[in-house]
C-alpha cells in the first residue's frame, strides 16, 4: 500500500467535474439529434453544467491556497482541474455554435463525433476514479482508451469534413459545420491532454 497524505476533497472535486463532463457530453449527443425547436433547452442545460464545472474548478484552486498538505503535487492538481474543466467548456462551445449559427440538421458525422466525445468522457471518469483509489492499471488502461478514441475521432473528422465539400454544397452551411466539427475535434484533443495528465500523475505516484 502506498502512503500518501490525502485530502479526499480534491478527488471528490475531480470526480464531480468528470461526471459533469459525461452529463454534458450526453446532452451534446441529444442536441445534435434534436430538431431546431428543442435545441434551446438543451443548450441552456449544457450551459448550466459548464457554470457548475467552473465553480467546482474554482473550489479546487481556492482549496490549494488553504490546504497545507495535498495528496498530489500542487502543479498536478491545478493542471488536472484545468484540463477537466476545458472539456466541459468546449462541449459548451459546440452547443453554443450549433444554436448561434442556426446550423440546421446535423450531419451524421457530427453525431458520430459527439458519440466519440461521450465515450471519451466516460473513460476520463473511470481514470479519475481509478486515481482516487490508487488503481494505476485502471488509470492507465482508461487513458489508453481516451487516446484510441481521439484517434477514432480524428478519422471521423477527416472523413466528414471532406464530405462537406461533396457536390455543390451551400457555402454558408459548409462554414458553419466546419467550425462545429473543428470544435468537436478540439474537444477530443483536450480530452487526450487530460488523459496525459492523469497518466503522468499515476506513473509519478506508482
Amino acid at each position: 500500500m502506498r502512503l500518501l497524505p490525502r485530502d479526499e476533497k480534491f478527488f471528490d472535486l475531480f470526480s464531480t467535474v468528470a461526471n459533469l463532463s459525461v452529463e454534458a457530453a450526453k446532452l451534446q449527443v441529444d442536441l445534435l439529434k434534436a430538431d431546431t425547436l428543442r435545441r434551446r433547452a438543451i443548450v441552456d442545460a449544457i450551459k448550466r453544467l459548464e457554470h457548475e464545472a467552473d465553480q467546482v474548478t474554482h473550489e479546487v484552486v481556492s482549496r490549494l491556497d488553504r490546504v497545507f498538505i495535498t495528496p498530489l503535487d500542487r502543479e498536478d492538481i491545478h493542471l488536472l482541474a484545468s484540463r477537466l474543466d476545458d472539456v466541459v467548456d468546449l462541449i459548451d462551445g459546440t452547443a453554443s455554435r450549433v444554436q448561434m449559427y442556426q446550423a440546421g440538421v446535423a450531419p451524421a458525422g457530427a453525431i458520430l463525433m459527439a458519440d466519440v466525445v461521450l465515450r471519451a468522457t466516460q473513460q476520463l471518469l473511470v481514470a479519475v476514479m481509478g486515481l482516487e483509489k490508487n488503481r494505476d492499471r485502471v488509470v492507465l488502461d482508461a487513458c489508453a482508451q481516451v487516446k484510441r478514441l481521439e484517434e477514432e475521432g480524428d478519422s471521423v473528422y477527416h472523413e466528414w469534413v471532406a464530405r462537406l465539400f461533396d457536390g455543390t454544397p451551400d457555402a454558408l452551411m459548409v462554414i458553419k459545420w466546419k467550425e462545429i466539427y473543428d470544435t468537436l475535434e478540439k474537444t477530443l484533443d483536450h480530452m487526450e491532454d487530460a488523459g496525459n495528465v492523469l497518466e503522468s500523475i499515476s506513473i509519478k505516484h506508482a
